[in-house]
């Protein structure tokens, strides 16, 4: 039976042996030493408009890239607008003056989850880390999400039309299936129109793609590109098809979906290649340990440590006890800075905030005192795009957290994200430690 750590409270002493200290960049040094030779690793965030998570994702990943050779980061965002910055970050032709100037083409709300300061600053320094390697080392930034319907058509058309007029003609056909419902951008009316002769087309137009990729060389990754364009729209259909179900199921077809595209993408960088994966905790956590998976939901973290285990597959959660963050009352709406209240109480964040209110990194080594502390059931807090503290309550997953993740880092306050059109405080860019030090 797992150890009552609401006990642990009342015993500071007993309880500090077992919390590592979260201050600095050298205090990541236990987690590297937990990812080892690892080639997946899932980095989490609680909410997607949190200062400290994307800074301390961009320090881990910094390191990785740096210490451990990564080769990619793949995040939770649209593949046509996370190839730009890709693009950008490799210095490829026509790829923006500045990376601000790139980030300001994000319009698909909520623009402010990459299209922020804290975005900007790390692709500064991946740039220019890339500079000193050759095209075929540098490292990428892709977006592995399936909303991107109309940006993925408009995208293989254009590069068809110049690279392979045959196939053009089929995606222009596929086109003009989609195009009686882009008015309302909706899902589930889109399905709803659709003819099965619109499905074969997709189905099609992705084999197609696959067939002639070695002929789209134009640039480096162009037949990478219009192959994952072409992915989306393929399973564009199955989500909309869930999507007009009315039930749980586009859920899994969107995060089957992310985790088809991670594996395309680790296929094209070769066998050496090792990945880190920005996700919100309800993606990267494995869902069996939480109660989703009494509702027949899976996510990424559980596909890909099924399929990747082998590999090795680490998994890091974040959370906070308190502090403000980034996010809309409703869908579509304007973005606000938020108060995040202090976490409720029997929550994971309210137990380690009682313990001390200092900043935690917490491994969950098999067979240790950590993995027994946390092997219950516990509230773990999960704030979406949309959110209103004044219904806070609701937004717990009931969690295993020895079993949801790997590591989890703490983080007793936080702040908000600095969304590029906003003006920073003072005018200037923020502190994105480490790379704004």
């Amino acid at each position: 039976m797992a150890t009552d750590i609401s006990n642990l409270i009342t015993e500071p002493d007993t309880s500090s042996t077992h919390f590592l200290p979260l201050d600095n960049p050298a205090d990541l040094d236990a987690l590297l030493r937990r990812i080892g030779d690892a080639k997946y690793v899932l980095l989490g965030e609680a909410t997607h408009g949190t200062h400290e998570y994307y800074t301390w994702r961009a320090e881990i990943s910094r390191r990785l890239i740096v210490e451990k050779g990564f080769s990619l980061i793949a995040v939770e965002g649209d593949w046509p607008d996370c190839y730009k910055i890709n693009r950008w970050i490799k210095d490829m032709p026509n790829s923006g003056k500045s990376i601000e100037e790139v980030l300001k083409q994000f319009k698909r709300w909520p623009t402010w989850m990459w299209a922020n300061w804290e975005i900007a600053a790390f692709s500064d320094w991946l740039k220019v880390y890339n500079s000193s390697l050759k095209m075929e080392k540098r490292v990428g930034f892709y977006g592995l999400d399936v909303y991107s319907l109309w940006e993925s058509l408009e995208t293989i058309v254009t590069y068809l039309e110049k690279e392979d007029p045959e196939t053009a003609v089929l995606a222009k056909e596929v086109a003009s299936c989609f195009e009686p419902y882009k008015a309302n951008d909706s899902y589930v009316t889109a399905y709803r129109g659709l003819r099965q002769k619109c499905r074969d087309e997709v189905r099609q137009l992705l084999f197609e793609v696959r067939q002639n990729m070695e002929k789209y060389d134009d640039e480096p990754e162009a037949g990478l590109n219009a192959e994952l364009n072409s992915l989306v729209m393929k399973n564009a259909e199955k989500y909309y098809e869930a999507m007009a179900t009315f039930n749980n199921s586009s859920w899994n077809v969107r995060d089957t979906h992310m985790v088809e595209t991670l594996n395309t993408l680790m296929k094209y960088h070769g066998p050496d290649a090792k990945v880190i994966i920005w996700e919100h905790n309800t993606h990267i956590g494995d869902a069996r340990a939480t109660d989703m998976a009494g509702e027949g939901l899976h996510n990424v973290g559980q596909l890909v440590r099924e399929q990747h285990q082998d590999a090795g597959v680490v998994l890091v959660g974040f959370g906070s006890y308190e502090g403000s963050v980034i996010a809309g009352d409703q869908w579509g709406g304007e973005m606000k800075i938020m108060d995040l209240p202090p976490a409720i109480n029997g929550s994971v964040e309210q137990i380690l905030h009682d313990l001390s209110p200092k900043n935690k990194l917490l491994v969950f080594e098999e067979e240790s005192v950590m993995k027994e502390m946390f092997g219950s059931t516990l509230g773990h807090r999960a704030v979406g795009v949309v959110y209103d503290p004044k219904f806070e309550r609701g937004n717990y997953v009931p969690s295993v957290m020895s079993d949801r993740y790997d590591v989890f880092l703490y983080l007793d306050k936080s702040t908000a994200l600095h969304p590029l059109h906003l003006k920073p405080d003072g005018h200037k860019i923020p502190d994105t430690f480490p790379f704004g030090m």
